[in-house]
């Protein structure tokens, strides 16, 4: 299966924009391939508003988000390769989506997430076994 990362920040983007919200993308700054303003960078990562107001050419792609920002006057370049992006999330309300680091394996699909989704679907009304706690995970 592809990566769904890049498929879950164009939807995220769309509801927050939509939403009138501003969209608020937290990028890991130490990954390789990331061209932001350095001076702006804070213990190794960078928030950047990709509001339409906010950029221009915004480009959501599956292997990079593109796109030209401002910063103090001046125009730059900004480019993430997807795995740099940690979070996307509306800048007042604070709700959005946080990615995990098993989001960047190899083979996404088969991840905890779609465990989840099919213990969810299976019925419960059987004995649980020992151990067996319910686990909450930040996505």
């Amino acid at each position: 299966m592809k990566r769904r990362r890049p498929y879950l920040l164009r939807a995220l983007y769309e509801w927050i924009v939509d939403s009138g919200e501003v969209p608020n993308v937290l990028v890991d700054a130490e990954i390789d391939g990331v061209v932001v303003p350095l001076e702006h960078v804070r213990d190794g990562q960078i928030v950047l508003n990709i509001s339409p107001q906010a950029v221009r050419n915004l480009s959501l792609g599956n292997d990079y988000v593109m796109c030209e920002g401002r910063f103090s006057g001046r125009s730059v370049e900004l480019i993430l390769p997807i795995e740099s992006v940690r979070a996307i999330y509306c800048r007042d309300s604070g709700q959005g989506l946080a990615f995990d680091d098993e989001d960047l394996l190899e083979g996404e699909g088969d991840g905890e997430l779609g465990a989840d989704v099919t213990q969810a679907s299976q019925p419960t009304n059987g004995p649980k076994p020992p151990g067996d706690k319910p686990k909450l995970r930040l996505v």
